[in-house]
């Protein structure tokens, strides 16, 4: 009797021609996520190829995809890894080759890559509702932790000020290298300046600086460019937001709002990891509103580490 071959190959590094079936597995895979936990008629949209090009680039060597015999996308996981610490995300498998253990390949292979590479923290985020991605997970070794949750604040697109912007200094490599050794004084061995400079290359947003004399006391590296395909420019989404001290905090959130209306966006969203309780209490006292929770897991052994003080939260979604 005649079977199909069932078999995969990979992982490859994806291209920029790999963008569309990127995003036909992508959107086949949640919009499938979405309609088992319940909310059947949801469909998730492809995302903007600009928003492709900043996971394929930012992830690197970590950018894997599975093939089918054919040579047709079926699976990929966008490894991530900022110095010390590596994230997963996203990561797909298509509706129709699910249960076959490519799910399980594909995170230990990412996992492998990121020890390889030196990481000292491993992890990914899921939808806290998703118990069967949860248990699946867990079955790895990867431990569920904080809900990053994320909020928004709408703002006038005209603003009273101008924010301080890395793209606007006179040297801009200057302050991405300020905006490495605040990070490494408050959490050493972690480091965004690739993403800084990835979002600079590809215009899709910029960083926004906050000084105190003269000195980088904080700094937020945010996107513009809309996250879905054909939609219009509408919020501001902060990666990384680095604040030496309570009161650097409070200052960048002053600066945000002014941000966005450079922007002529009316939206900040800013996913906040509850670990940091007095943040997140100040956001929402800010008039920031709940809109969205994840679940934060991590691989046992290769857990979070705590800034030794301030605040660096870090988005581990594009």
């Amino acid at each position: 009797m005649w079977r199909p071959d069932r078999s995969v190959r990979g992982p490859d590094r994806p291209s920029y021609r790999d963008i569309d079936p990127l995003n036909r597995v992508f959107a086949e895979a949640f919009t499938d996520r979405y309609s088992r936990d319940g909310l059947v008629g949801v469909r998730v949209p492809q995302l903007n190829p600009l928003v492709w090009r900043y996971a394929i680039e930012d992830a690197g060597d970590g950018a894997m995809v599975w093939r089918d015999a054919e040579g047709h996308m079926v699976a990929f996981n966008m490894v991530h890894r900022s110095g010390t610490e590596g994230w997963m995300g996203p990561l797909a498998v298509r509706p129709d080759r699910q249960g076959e253990g490519l799910g399980s390949l594909m995170v230990r292979t990412g996992i492998d890559w990121l020890r390889n590479q030196g990481a000292t923290t491993i992890g990914l985020e899921t939808m806290p509702r998703t118990v069967d991605n949860i248990g699946f997970y867990s079955r790895i070794g990867l431990v569920p932790g904080y809900l990053p949750v994320t909020l928004v604040l709408d703002v006038p697109r005209r603003g009273v000020g101008e924010a301080a912007l890395l793209s606007r200094l006179g040297s801009p490599e200057s302050g991405v290298e300020e905006c490495r050794r605040l990070t490494q004084s408050l959490l050493p061995g972690v480091d965004f300046t690739r993403e800084i400079a990835l979002t600079r290359e590809l215009d899709i947003g910029d960083t926004t600086l906050v000084r105190e004399g003269g000195e980088l006391t904080a700094f937020a590296l945010w996107h513009s460019t809309p996250l879905a395909a054909g939609r219009p420019k509408d919020e501001l989404r902060v990666l990384k937001l680095v604040a030496r001290d309570p009161a650097s905090f409070e200052r960048m959130l002053d600066a945000l709002p002014m941000t966005a209306a450079g922007e002529r966006v009316g939206r900040i969203a800013l996913r906040c990891q509850t670990e940091f309780a007095a943040a997140y209490l100040r956001l929402v006292a800010r008039g920031y509103r709940v809109h969205w929770t994840d679940l934060r897991m991590t691989l046992e052994g290769y857990l979070l580490r705590n800034p030794v003080r301030g605040v660096v939260m870090s988005n581990w979604e594009i």
